[in-house]
C-alpha cells in the first residue's frame, strides 16, 4: 500500500495530512488554544494560527488514569499530554464534495479515552460510506469537569461544542457539508449529546450509543462536595493553587480514600465526574432535556443486551439486567418516543451479540463492529469466541445502518418503538 501526504487549509493555516490506501488522515489538528497555564480550568480558547502544521501523526490523548474496563476492551497505551485540544479527521478527499459528516464522542466515564487511537479509527467509515468522521479529544477528569463554585463548569462539554463549531467552520475544505452534521457518541460521549440537545447544537441528527441517561447529571451541590474533596487530596486549597499543580497530582487525587468515600453518597452510582447542572452551562436535569429537546434532532438510538458485566465485580443476572435497563435500556427508548412526540424520526436497538458467557454483550461491546477494528481491539477479553464470520456479518449490518442514518436519517428496520435485536 502506497502513501503520500496531501494537504488543505483551514482558517487557522495549512494541514499537511496523509493518504493511507482507503482514505485521507490529518491527525491531532488544533480545534482550541492549549488548555495549560492559565488556561487551565477555563473555557476553551480560540486555536492559535499556523503557517503550515504537520499532521501526520497521532497526538496525545487527555491525561487520564486506565479506565476501569481495561479488563474488559483492553489498555489504551498511547501518550497523554495537557495539550490535547486536537481532532483528527478521516475524509475520502479533501475536496469541495460536500459529505455528510459524523463527529465522534468517545466514552470513558469522562475520565479515561480519546477521540482516535486505533480502536476508533474513522478510515473504514469514511472510505465505506463516502462520508466524512471527525474525532475529537476533550478534557478528561479534574481538568475537564471538576466543579467548584464560581469557576466556569463543565469545560469538556464547552470542548466538544467547540469541536463542532471548528468543523462547521472548517469541514468543507476536507470535502465535508456543514449542514450535514451528526454527532455520534458511547456512554459519556452520548450522554453529552444529550446536554448539547439542550443547548444550541449546530446539529440535527444523533447516534446515541449506550449513553447513561438513566443517571442524568449530578447537582451543582453534590458536585461541589466532590470537587472540594478533590482539591484537598490534590493539596490545594484553591483553583489558583490547582493551576499549578502538576498534572499527575490532580489525577491521583481521583484514587484518595477521602474522596472515594465522599463518593459512596451517590446513590445511583454515577462517576466521580460528569456534567453539572450548574444553572449557566446545563440549566435542566435530563427528564427535562428530554422533554425540551429530544424534538431537536433524529436519533439513532440503543443500548447493549448485558451492559453492566462489562464494569468490575459485576455479573450477569437478574440485579444486573435491572440495573442495566434502569440506566441505560428504559432511558433510551424514552428519549426515542419524545423524539418522536416531538416530530423527529427515532431508530433504536438493541445489541445481543455474547461471544463469551462472562461478560455477555457488554457495555462497549458494539464499538469494534461500528468502526470495523476488531483487530485494534486485538485480544480484548470482551470478544473472545467472536467468530471471522460473525465479525465480518455484525460489522456490514452495523455500518450499513450507521451510515445510511448518517446520509439520510434512516435506518434499514422500522422506526421506534420496534426495537432492531443485533446478534
Amino acid at each position: 500500500m502506497t502513501t503520500h501526504t496531501v494537504s488543505t487549509t483551514t482558517r487557522q493555516g495549512k494541514v499537511i495530512g496523509l493518504y493511507t490506501g482507503q482514505a485521507n488522515v490529518f491527525r491531532a489538528i488544533p480545534y482550541a488554544a492549549a488548555p495549560v497555564g492559565p488556561l487551565r480550568f477555563a473555557p476553551p480558547a480560540p486555536p492559535v494560527p499556523y503557517t503550515e502544521l504537520d499532521c501526520t501523526r497521532p497526538g496525545p490523548l487527555a491525561p487520564q488514569l486506565p479506565s476501569r474496563l481495561e479488563d474488559v476492551m483492553g489498555p489504551l497505551n498511547d501518550p497523554q499530554a495537557e495539550d490535547c485540544l486536537h481532532l483528527t479527521i478521516w475524509t475520502p478527499a479533501p475536496d469541495k464534495r460536500k459529505r455528510p459528516v459524523v463527529v465522534w464522542l468517545h466514552g470513558g466515564a469522562w475520565q479515561s479515552g480519546g477521540g482516535a487511537p486505533d480502536w476508533y479509527s474513522g478510515e473504514k467509515l469514511a472510505a465505506l460510506g463516502d462520508i466524512v468522521v471527525v474525532a475529537p479529544n476533550y478534557r478528561l477528569a479534574a481538568l475537564g469537569w471538576l466543579y467548584v463554585p464560581g469557576m466556569p463548569a463543565n469545560l469538556g462539554l464547552l470542548d466538544q461544542e467547540a469541536a463542532v463549531r471548528w468543523v462547521a467552520e472548517n469541514i468543507e475544505n476536507f470535502g465535508g457539508d456543514p449542514s450535514a452534521i451528526t454527532l455520534m457518541g458511547q456512554s459519556a460521549g452520548g450522554s453529552c449529546i444529550a446536554a448539547m440537545l439542550g443547548r444550541n447544537p449546530l446539529f440535527s441528527r444523533a447516534i446515541l450509543q449506550s449513553a447513561s441517561l438513566g443517571r442524568g447529571f449530578r447537582s451543582a451541590d453534590e458536585a461541589a462536595v466532590l470537587g472540594r474533596k478533590v482539591l484537598e487530596a490534590a493539596g490545594a486549597r484553591n483553583l489558583e493553587e490547582a493551576r499549578a499543580l502538576p498534572c499527575q497530582d490532580l489525577l491521583r487525587a481521583q484514587r484518595a480514600p477521602a474522596v472515594l468515600e465522599a463518593l459512596k453518597s451517590d446513590e445511583i452510582g454515577r462517576a466521580l465526574f460528569c456534567p453539572v447542572v450548574d444553572g449557566d452551562v446545563i440549566t435542566g436535569h435530563m427528564d427535562d432535556i428530554r422533554r425540551s429537546s429530544a424534538g431537536k434532532a433524529d436519533v439513532l438510538i440503543g443500548y447493549t443486551r448485558n451492559e453492566m458485566a462489562a464494569f468490575p465485580n459485576v455479573h450477569i443476572d437478574d440485579a444486573s439486567q435491572a440495573a442495566g435497563d434502569r440506566v441505560f435500556g428504559a432511558p433510551s427508548r424514552a428519549w426515542a418516543e419524545a423524539a418522536r412526540a416531538q416530530g423527529r424520526s427515532a431508530w433504536a436497538y438493541r445489541f445481543d451479540h455474547a461471544p463469551t458467557e462472562r461478560y455477555g454483550a457488554c457495555h462497549c461491546i458494539e464499538l469494534p463492529f461500528v468502526f470495523g477494528t476488531l483487530d485494534a481491539f486485538g485480544a480484548a477479553p470482551m470478544l473472545a469466541g467472536t467468530t471471522a464470520d460473525d465479525a465480518a456479518r455484525l460489522t456490514r449490518k452495523i455500518q450499513s445502518n450507521w451510515i445510511k442514518f448518517i446520509r439520510e436519517g434512516a435506518a434499514d428496520w422500522p422506526p421506534f418503538p420496534h426495537l432492531e435485536i443485533l446478534a
